[in-house]
């Protein structure tokens, strides 16, 4: 049965995803909020399909601890869903992603259309300059970024190295950093055709103020973000 759900929630999930990219193509000559409510309604619907498809629901917890001004987001990341997510309740976030997203037809024009921050992976400090440049602009439109700290996604209970690029945005811009922990992974893992029925829960944890050295930085968002995801992955089983 869970074969079958999974199935049926992913074929719907491209057709929904390619009718969307389609109808939306004029969009990208117009202002970025039309974007913005395109993607919310692209990612409402995909959640929809899981919940009555899957099986699988979810719950924000902490909204009360994003700031009422743009910041950075540092979220654990486990699974596609975690891209889904922030457009549901953040205004047009501007993702950090890798650089050879752009490349992909049609969708690359969407991803520079929503303002969202290439970053090459190889490109050493010259490119960790260029994403901080992108971020200052982002910023300055009234987004909020989210990045993902490990790079790419881990298995539940795993724990990746954190890249230097988050402590780099945080030391240069000067805006809280807002932890998020998750358990994703235990329902769609990296990787994997199922998706399991259960409940995911993502937390959005206190915010770092701005002016802690890089170091002591790097050292407390991956203490926040991991001790609360393992609390997560311990409350489920």
């Amino acid at each position: 049965m869970i074969g079958a759900r999974s199935f049926l929630f992913n074929a719907l999930f491209y057709f929904w995803t390619g009718l969307i990219v389609i109808l939306c193509v004029p969009l990208l000559a117009g202002p970025r909020q039309a974007l913005f409510t395109a993607g919310r309604i692209w990612a409402r619907g995909n959640l929809f399909m899981l919940r009555h498809i899957c099986r699988l629901s979810y719950t924000v917890r902490g909204l009360e601890n994003l700031p009422d001004t743009p910041c950075l987001i540092a979220s654990k990341h486990q699974s596609a869903w975690d891209t889904i997510i922030f457009s549901t309740f953040l205004n047009g976030p501007g993702f950090v992603l890798k650089r050879e997203l752009l490349k992909i037809p049609v969708f690359g024009w969407y991803v520079v259309g929503a303002g969202c921050i290439p970053i090459d992976r190889a490109g050493g400090p010259s490119a960790l300059r260029r994403m901080i440049d992108y971020a200052r602009e982002v910023l300055a439109r009234g987004q909020t970024i989210v990045i993902f700290p490990e790079g790419t996604r881990a298995a539940p209970g795993t724990h990746l190295p954190y890249h230097p690029g988050t402590a780099a945005l945080y030391t240069r811009l000067g805006v809280p950093v807002v932890p998020v922990a998750l358990n994703s992974g235990l329902y769609w893992g990296r990787r994997t055709f199922l998706k399991k029925p259960g409940h995911i829960v993502l937390e959005i944890l206190p915010p770092i103020a701005p002016g802690m050295p890089r170091k002591a930085f790097a050292l407390e968002l991956e203490k926040r973000i991991e001790s609360a995801s393992a609390r997560l992955l311990a409350a489920t089983d």
